[in-house]
Formats: structure tokens, C-alpha cells, sequence
């Protein structure tokens, strides 16, 4: 039997939830600018209401855990992690970037997609995924943040199409139109919830979950301001 999910996520403008009961996702988002204090709790209540649940009845509760903007990464765990302690729920953290993965298979039966989400100071945060039989992404490139020439000279040249997604490319679109990558515009801008629930009942299904005290975010330019730092260990 498939757990009873809620996922929550605002990692970027986009703020949204979804719950997964009995296979069936509900979903509901829109584009909420600096509003997602404000949004995203109705949004979970109106969902539990739908579904016929409290927020005990649930079994997990996934989050986007980034990367995206660092306020709105912070947000949504600060957000998951008050509803977690309050019902003893476990949480699933789900990379904003392969949600979007998700969720160009969802819309356009993608299985190999390239992810940017316009990370600002003339960076992206970039992934590559795969899609395998079993429903699981593969990682073709490791999340990074990276600015987009460099990532045009370290990319190889493919043969295989990707679904391109995320609000780097059109940001960005003149560096990383350089990319020898055969690409097709999936249309997909933001990863969404009704994504990170498919994904969190994968890595529920595995063992992956943590307590709520114990979820953390990935902001991906944390690891890359630390290497630049002197005499750090």
C-alpha cells in the first residue's frame, strides 16, 4: 500500500503543495512572489480537506530541499519541519532539480532532461537526469552552481535529446544555447509538488527519510563559497 504523502516547496516563485493518497495526487500552486508566508499553509489545509485527512493521518511529509532561492528554501523547511514536529511525521527532503525532471516526464514523457534554475549573480543551478524502467533518476551531471560559460566549456557534446527546464535557459539563453546538446523546450519553469511527492514515495519506499529536527536544505553555493574560502578544513 503507498504511503499518505504531503509535499510542500518554495524553492523559487512558484510556491505549491500536493498530497499523495492511495496513488492519487492532489496538487495545487501558482506563481506567488514573496508571498509564500501567506500561501502555502492554506494551500496544505485546503488539500488535507480534499483528501479527508488530518495531518496525522499522514505518513511523511516531503519538501523541496533546494536549490533555489535561499529565502525560499528556507521558508518551505522552516514551514515542513513545524508541521513535522507537530504531527511526528518523518521528512523526505527532494532536489528542486530533479523534481523538475519529474516533471517533464510527467507532461511531455521526457527521460532525459537538463535542469537550470537562474540562481542569479550570473549562475545556474544546473542537473542532469536519466530516467531508468524502474521510475528513478539517474544523475547525469552532479548538481552544481556554475556560470553558464564554464558549464558550455565542461559539457560534452550529446546525441541523445534532453527536455530543457528551469528559468536558467531563458535567462541565460545565449551562453547555454552554445551547449552541443540536442534540446527540446519542455516548458516546464518550476519544480512543483506534485512532482516531489512522486519522487518522495520513491525514496520513502528506500528508507530515506529523516526525523524533522534532522532535515536540512541544499543550497549548492554554500559548498562552493566554502572551498573559496582560505585556512577553512
Amino acid at each position: 500500500m503507498k504511503a499518505k504523502i504531503l509535499a510542500l516547496d518554495t524553492s523559487t516563485e512558484f510556491c505549491s503543495a500536493a498530497i499523495m493518497v492511495d496513488g492519487e495526487v492532489l496538487s495545487k500552486g501558482e506563481v506567488a512572489p514573496r508571498e509564500h508566508t501567506t500561501k502555502i499553509l492554506p494551500m496544505v489545509d485546503q488539500l488535507l480537506v480534499e483528501a479527508g485527512l488530518k495531518l496525522g493521518d499522514l505518513d511523511a511529509l516531503a519538501y523541496g530541499q533546494g536549490p533555489g532561492s535561499f529565502t525560499g528554501v528556507r521558508i518551505g523547511i522552516g514551514i515542513a519541519q513545524g508541521l513535522a514536529f507537530g504531527a511526528d511525521l518523518p521528512m523526505v527532503g527532494v532536489s528542486t532539480l530533479q523534481a523538475m525532471a519529474q516533471g517533464a516526464y510527467r507532461t511531455t514523457q521526457a527521460n532525459n532532461v537538463a535542469a537550470a534554475i537562474d540562481a542569479r549573480m550570473s549562475e545556474v543551478y544546473w542537473g542532469r537526469f536519466s530516467r531508468m524502467e524502474s521510475g528513478v533518476w539517474h544523475i547525469e551531471d552532479e548538481e552544481c552552481v556554475i556560470p553558464p560559460a564554464e558549464l558550455v566549456q565542461q559539457t560534452a557534446k550529446s546525441e541523445l535529446v534532453w527536455a530543457q527546464v528551469g528559468t536558467g535557459w531563458e535567462a541565460y539563453a545565449e551562453e547555454l544555447n552554445q551547449l552541443e546538446l540536442k534540446r527540446t523546450d519542455s516548458g516546464l519553469l518550476y519544480p512543483e509538488s506534485q512532482d516531489i511527492v512522486i519522487l518522495a514515495q520513491h525514496e520513502l519506499a528506500n528508507g530515506n527519510q529523516v526525523g524533522a529536527e534532522e532535515a536540512s536544505p541544499v543550497y549548492l553555493r554554500d559548498k562552493v563559497a566554502w572551498k573559496k574560502l582560505p585556512g577553512r578544513e
